[in-house]
């Protein structure tokens, strides 16, 4: 799998098939891997946070969760991709991991949220085993009694919907401690799970319009909405520019959490946030 960088970001090339194969290979391999999303709003707050930068560059999979980052992506001529909507992936893991008598763990979202997806996706995804449960609203130093949970309950994947970026510094800080096999960041998939949050329309996803339908249905939105139009302008300007750190990146395997050590942009700190 080709992983590419997008105005200095990595990404992977895949397709949502693709990204399913990935975790089915991690799920044969020792260390745990860790999945998460990148999007136009998560690139450029990347470029003002090294530590969101580097939890990033650490992943085993980033998923091109965002059309403007295909878009970018086929526009620089780095790669080939389609777009993989972690709330589209999650599903497709449960549904994979029901087939194959495989436990997850749900952590994150409201007390409320939480119990509700628990009850929702064996319902929905017959055979699926639900290893345990736990809501986001913990403090620091609730962590090591989380991490033993986790990692006695037996689950194979764990899915964290703290939000970003606090569910990518969770998983950069704790994931070296999970004995999970895969771990994904899901956002806000535990809310449209439970259905709190609604999904754009078939229409809406076909003419890769969501973010606009819910930039109209939560028109508190805006502000973080703006981060499209300087993403475009960056990408354009790039195109024109050519500037060397689009070039696409070294192959790495999807599914691995180490580091190339040549890598300048690499660095063995960890940082955290707590978890909310």
């Amino acid at each position: 799998m080709k992983r590419v960088k997008v105005l200095g970001v990595p990404v992977d090339c895949m397709t949502e098939d693709e990204a399913v194969n990935c975790v089915e290979l991690a799920m044969r391999r020792q260390r745990p891997c860790s999945i998460l999303a990148v999007n136009p709003e998560k690139v450029l707050r990347a470029q003002r946070e090294p530590a969101l930068l580097e939890a990033l560059r650490s992943a085993g999979l980033l998923i091109p969760d965002g059309i403007g980052v295909v878009f970018a992506v086929h526009l620089l001529h780095l790669g080939h991709m389609s777009r993989v909507p972690g709330s589209e992936l999650m599903p497709a893991l449960c549904e994979q991991a029901a087939k194959q008598g495989r436990a997850i763990f749900l952590f994150g979202a409201s007390p409320e949220v939480n119990e509700e997806v628990g009850r929702i996706l064996p319902e929905r995804y017959p055979g699926l085993r639900i290893a345990g449960r736990q809501h986001g609203y913990l403090r620091e130093g609730d962590m090591p009694v989380l991490i033993e949970a986790i990692n006695s309950s037996r689950a194979d994947i764990l899915f964290v919907a703290l939000g970003s970026p606090k569910q990518e510094y969770w998983i950069h800080r704790y994931l070296p401690h999970l004995k999970v096999k895969v771990c994904q960041g899901v956002g806000g998939t535990f809310d449209v799970i439970a259905g709190r949050v609604k999904r754009a329309p078939l229409l809406f996803r076909l003419m890769h319009l969501e973010w606009f339908y819910r930039l109209l249905s939560q028109p508190s939105r805006i502000l973080r909405q703006t981060a499209l139009p300087m993403f475009v302008y960056q990408v354009l300007k790039c195109k024109v520019t050519r500037k060397p750190d689009l070039r696409p990146a070294l192959s790495v395997p999807p599914v691995s959490v180490s580091r190339d050590k040549s890598d300048p942009g690499s660095s063995s700190d960890h940082h955290g946030e707590k978890a909310a």
